[in-house]
């Protein structure tokens, strides 16, 4: 005759000889023959309490489906709550995995949930906490960038040129549309503003001053800086988190090759090198747009606006702003490649990274345009 405790489920509880609580499952504990409830269970522990750990002990559990699983997650999150260590004796391999599934999934449920009862200090602390720790990676990131840049240098990892061109195209040829149109219009509003306020003192030859001086030091390169971020900082932050998707930087790792200097340095580069070319070409396409407004609504002719211009903007001013892009490039590249590296493994992820890479190069090429300024105000350039 079967053992009746064998066709039920059923559990005890008892103290070991170390005053350490023993919760011991028996027989079958699946939906049809499991006869003890989580809130038995629970009542029962209570009595024992306070213990500092609980042994569950399965040794004796001979049938078990999806109900014993949620009986253990329940009283695992029980025992957790009341701060008491939980040790496993005798769990199957199936249902210590199900177990840690089930525990992990609900523990980021519950700790996304937790947030709104976190108090201010503790928000301030996580925030400062994770500043410090998306510094730290940067920095980490930036070492592999530099390490990557004087190999190639000295010789010791070669570049794809296939591959390096290709960004050279993306970074360059492609960009001029947008950035023809945009300095052209920059260049444009700025001399409607200012010929507008000079009309009145009779000095609608200084729009030429104003405009070219404001192209060539600053607005160029602003404006290639913020459209490369939303064009090619993006990119690359989408090319790179798809790949970590998709785990192809996890292959190239398993084959031996590095990604920041197989996939980053190439782009960096490339941007690098675009950059100042493309402050050069967005300078001229604003003068351009200020002089069809400085010609064409003014009593100054084509002619004096040209020779106004190349008397007001000396060479120092476009050397400034050249350096200014070459920094804007070099940001966004970075910002771009190092979000993308930094991705999760989801499409919700991929968006993330792409947005929080062109919102930071923003902010960076803003931050690192007042800090030069200040330096060419010291410098007296």
């Amino acid at each position: 005759m079967a053992n009746p405790e064998a066709l039920t489920g059923s559990f005890a509880i008892h103290k070991d000889a170390n005053g350490d609580l023993m919760l011991s499952f028996k027989g079958s504990w699946t939906i049809r023959s499991a006869t003890g409830e989580e809130d038995e269970i629970f009542e029962r522990l209570q009595k024992f309490f306070p213990v500092r750990s609980v042994t569950i002990d399965t040794e004796e559990l001979a049938v078990w489906d999806s109900l014993f699983i949620s009986v253990l997650v329940a009283v695992h999150d029980y025992l957790r709550n009341q701060n008491i260590e939980i040790r496993f004796s005798g769990l199957s391999e199936g249902a210590s995995h199900m177990l840690k599934l089930a525990t992990s999934t609900h523990s980021s449920v519950s700790g996304r949930a937790s947030k709104k009862r976190r108090s201010f200090i503790e928000r301030v602390g996580m925030a400062a906490q994770s500043v410090v720790e998306s510094v730290e990676a940067f920095h980490e990131f930036l070492g592999e960038v530099v390490l990557g840049i004087l190999s190639v240098a000295l010789g010791r990892n070669k570049l794809r040129l296939r591959d390096f061109f290709n960004y050279l195209e993306e970074a360059g040829a492609r960009a001029l549309g947008i950035v023809s149109l945009v300095s052209f219009l920059v260049g444009l509003i700025l001399a409607f503003v200012a010929t507008v306020q000079l009309k009145v003192f009779g000095a609608q030859i200084f729009v030429a001053n104003l405009v070219g001086i404001s192209m060539a030091r600053d607005m160029g390169a602003m404006m290639c800086g913020i459209i490369m971020a939303g064009r090619t900082g993006a990119t690359y932050a989408a090319q790179l988190g798809t790949m970590q998707v998709n785990e192809e930087i996890d292959a190239l790792r398993t084959l031996g090759i590095n990604p920041v200097y197989f996939l980053v340095v190439p782009r960096i580069l490339a941007l690098s090198l675009m950059m100042p070319l493309l402050c050069v070409y967005a300078d001229l396409m604003g003068i351009a747009g200020g002089a069809v407004v400085g010609a064409g609504f003014s009593d100054i002719t084509l002619h004096q606006y040209i020779n106004q211009t190349r008397e007001a903007v000396p060479l120092t001013h476009f050397f400034i702003g050249i350096v200014k892009s070459y920094v804007y490039g070099l940001i966004v590249a970075l910002v771009g490649c190092q979000k993308g590296l930094s991705c999760g493994r989801s499409a919700a992820a991929v968006g993330r990274v792409t947005t929080s890479a062109v919102v930071t190069a923003i902010v960076w090429i803003i931050i690192a345009c007042a800090i030069i300024t200040i330096i060419c105000y010291v410098l007296n350039l």
